[in-house]
């Protein structure tokens, strides 16, 4: 894959902008540099966000041991070549969201309480493509196979996500039909719909009640949002898109049945890695599975969805396949970091400025338990991130008597301020967010930076 993109696409300086009668010379920017010139003076920096719905068999999870010298667990063994570029992390909850289980896939990224009276905050993957995007045609890239979306607006309204691998490279990587005018005409029909809606909304408004006008505020949310990822294709119709290496594309432009589940994955994850490569995006959020359902993997006779896996009831068959279950996906991050690691950048790799999480929301699905978190942090070692250790703020109690004490440790938080908004404006920090907070965070995890 090392030679699929072209960089004929770019623009040059002397490109003009010829309308109403002037002629005006366009100033450098980003777009008309070629990457390595980009990235030469200031690395790219990239985020991915990969959710694991119904959370994990907690048995075949957790590890005995903190720090240098601890042992992969079952579920995390195929990680073991990745060693040194991930770090699992153990006890991390979010407060505000604790013990809210079916919102789980909703706060993962906000860390904002979500009960029925409450109104969800941005997520941290839209906080940081504030920054990066203005540097990338996509600000960011929702994926999710099966609905529930992790991107969450200033205004607190989910972002849509698209579940179709052949859809998101024919957006990314293919030019419209049309051509240029046609587009153009595209944009400028939504936009007067746009005004048009706006308008009336406006007005709409002072005739409503407060609550009305609550709901209004959150539908006119997510028109503003279209609104601008319309005003934001516009800026970007006289760029042509990368040219993709035909093998490339027939093996990624294609509709993968979730049936085939490990094809599904690695398909979706080709595209993310093409996506960085190529500098399309900087920031991507993959939520692998609704929480109330979960995908089987009919491929390794895994032929029960996760969810059903999940609420075992201590049925030890249940159990053994979520285990299987759990192994296999792992299998397919561990694969996404392989596919990183193999794209060189300057001096290093992909993966050197790619920071990946990987995680669920959930911790013991088969009775809602929201503590004590299954999260994996790999890659960015180029940004500032140190890897090789197992970083547990449980051990870190006296109290604590290890994990073979049950199930509480999954229901009550051990460590009270061991925070997941923690990680979270750690990942924000280094992708060059200037914030010193994010949500309930109430520090930073000092373990994993360099």
């Amino acid at each position: 894959m090392a030679h699929f993109l072209s960089q004929k696409w770019l623009l040059s300086r002397r490109e003009v902008l010829r309308g109403l009668g002037a002629s005006l010379a366009l100033p450098l920017l980003d777009c008309m540099q070629p990457l390595r010139a980009v990235e030469k003076n200031a690395r790219a920096r990239r985020s991915v966000f990969i959710y694991l719905p119904n959370g994990v068999n907690t048995n075949d999870f957790e590890m005995a041991k903190a720090g240098k010298e601890y042992e992969l667990s079952k579920i995390l063994k195929p990680l073991e070549k990745h060693r040194g570029s991930v770090t699992p992390i153990s006890g991390l909850y979010h407060p505000n969201s604790f013990g809210i289980a079916h919102s789980a896939t909703q706060t993962w990224l906000t860390g904002a309480r979500h009960g029925p009276a409450d109104r969800n905050t941005v997520s941290v993957d839209q906080l940081i493509a504030g920054v990066t995007g203005l540097k990338t045609r996509f600000p960011s890239l929702q994926l999710s196979n099966q609905g529930h979306r992790l991107g969450v607006s200033a205004d607190g309204v989910q972002l849509p996500a698209e579940r179709n691998p052949a859809v998101v490279f024919k957006r990314f990587f293919m030019e419209p039909a049309g051509g240029v005018a046609q587009q153009r005409r595209r944009l400028n029909r939504k936009e007067s719909m746009l005004d048009l809606v706006l308008g009336d909304a406006k007005s709409l408004a002072k005739k409503l009640g407060q609550e009305d006008r609550g709901r209004l505020d959150q539908y006119l949310g997510a028109v503003r949002e279209v609104e601008k990822r319309t005003k934001r294709a516009e800026t970007w119709l006289e760029t042509p898109r990368p040219k993709i290496d035909p093998g490339v594309a027939g093996k990624l432009n294609r509709n993968v049945p979730l049936e085939r589940l490990g094809e599904y994955l690695r398909t979706m994850y080709d595209i993310i890695v093409l996506a960085f490569r190529t500098d399309m995006t900087r920031v991507v959020t993959f939520n692998t599975g609704n929480e109330g359902t979960g995908p089987a993997v009919p491929e390794i006779g895994v032929n029960r969805d996760r969810h059903s896996l999940s609420h075992h009831n201590g049925n030890k068959e249940a159990l053994k396949q979520l285990t299987r279950s759990d192994e296999f996906n792992v299998l397919q991050f561990s694969y996404f970091l392989s596919r990183l690691s193999e794209v060189r950048e300057g001096e290093g790799t992909l993966l050197d400025t790619t920071m990946a999480l990987y995680g669920s929301g959930l911790s013991y699905g088969n009775s809602h338990g929201t503590t004590s978190l299954p999260l994996v942090l790999a890659g960015g070692a180029g940004l500032g991130l140190k890897h090789g250790a197992h970083v547990d703020y449980n051990q870190q109690i006296k109290e604590f008597k290890g994990y073979g004490q049950g199930v509480g440790v999954y229901h009550s938080p051990v460590n009270t301020k061991a925070h997941f908004s923690n990680l979270l404006l750690t990942i924000a920090q280094k992708m060059g967010v200037e914030t010193k907070a994010f949500a309930d965070s109430n520090g930073v995890i000092s373990e994993v930076l360099s």
